[in-house]
């Protein structure tokens, strides 16, 4: 395993995280606490320090599971979590997978959240505390960042950074969070077949001069990059893949067969994905969706297979900039992809 450190921090993180989210919320399969715990201890064994987790994800299970898998091994881990949706409200509705749920960004909800987020963990520290899935209000709400200033000043937290999404695109949010607001951490989608938006926000965190660093999820495209789907694949009514268009499956394949050329020797095309998202130094750590015993030790040696060339990451690029030669309907994103007027008009007279 390989291990990143935050810029201008003493925040040490894996290469390669473990995201909780498909092991306690059902959106990935069901895992029993047993099988769970068992792959959160193969992961420590392999190397993986960062365990990213969020107080909606089966209404704390994922908090509560770090605490019983890992009661008396808190300093040889990184804890993340994330705050923001209504969970004290509306916490049997977020039992539900990634059921959207009301969000409350008052400095006395993300008070009483972190408090919770605590006691569930079991511990007296959240190394990296996020606001999860903020949008563009929250972005500009001073009140939101002076709480999690207070936060950190009370040792409750040791830094700070937000989270984009759910789906991918959230791009203004993104440029505007990272310009406005010098954060540790964004954990946001990015991946080889879906660079765009991410990369802009990383470019603009470099123009902005700001340590910022990246937490990427969603690093396979929800499977596609580990280059086992093909014309057959069925998904379970349970998955979430089983919502996503057919053309999504077809087109997809058609991009990894392009992709072939990143795989071995002594490198699969999963591992050569992560290992393509590494080579941008922006990035602080990856969150594979991890599921079996199998996958997690493939993704946990990613950053120790062969790097990316320069030659097949310019081929990459190439690739990516004529959407691998396929014509395609455009993405819908939820997030915003253009910058509406209202902001525009405020950013211009100086507001």
């Amino acid at each position: 395993m390989q291990f990143r450190t935050y810029r201008n921090t003493d925040l040490t993180v894996s290469a390669v995280g473990f995201g909780l989210w498909t092991i306690s919320t059902g959106w990935w399969g069901q895992f029993t606490e047993g099988e769970a715990i068992a792959l959160m201890h193969r992961a420590l064994d392999l190397g993986i320090t960062l365990f990213d987790a969020a107080d909606t994800y089966g209404n704390g299970l994922s908090e509560e599971l770090i605490a019983k898998a890992f009661p008396t091994r808190r300093d040889d881990i990184v804890i993340a979590t994330k705050i923001g949706y209504d969970v004290a409200n509306h916490g049997s509705d977020a039992r539900r997978g990634q059921r959207a749920i009301p969000h409350d960004f008052s400095p006395e909800a993300l008070t009483l959240a972190t408090d919770n987020a605590l006691r569930r963990l079991k511990t007296d520290r959240i190394d990296l505390l996020q606001l999860h899935n903020i949008g563009m209000a929250e972005v500009d709400d001073d009140a939101i960042w002076e709480t999690l200033d207070r936060l950190v000043a009370a040792g409750k937290v040791r830094y700070g950074g937000f989270a984009l999404g759910p789906a991918i695109g959230w791009m203004y949010e993104g440029i505007r969070g990272v310009e406005r607001r010098p954060v540790t951490s964004v954990q946001h989608i990015y991946n080889l077949l879906e660079p765009h938006p991410g990369r802009v926000i990383h470019e603009a965190a470099e123009r902005a001069n700001r340590d910022t660093m990246f937490l990427i999820r969603v690093t396979h495209s929800s499977g596609m990059l580990e280059g086992k789907y093909t014309e057959d694949t069925v998904f379970p009514p349970t998955d979430h893949r089983v919502h996503r268009p057919r053309s999504w499956l077809l087109n997809g394949i058609k991009k990894v067969d392009q992709l072939r050329f990143l795989e071995g020797p002594g490198r699969t095309l999963g591992q050569a994905a992560i290992q393509w998202l590494l080579a941008d130094d922006r990035v602080a750590s990856t969150l594979p969706n991890i599921y079996d015993a199998e996958q997690l030790a493939e993704f946990a040696a990613a950053p120790d297979t062969p790097a990316l060339t320069a030659d097949e990451m310019a081929r990459v690029a190439e690739l990516t900039a004529n959407n691998f030669g396929l014509t395609e309907d455009a993405p819908k994103y939820k997030g915003t992809m253009a910058l509406d007027e209202t902001v525009h008009e405020r950013e211009t007279v100086g507001a």
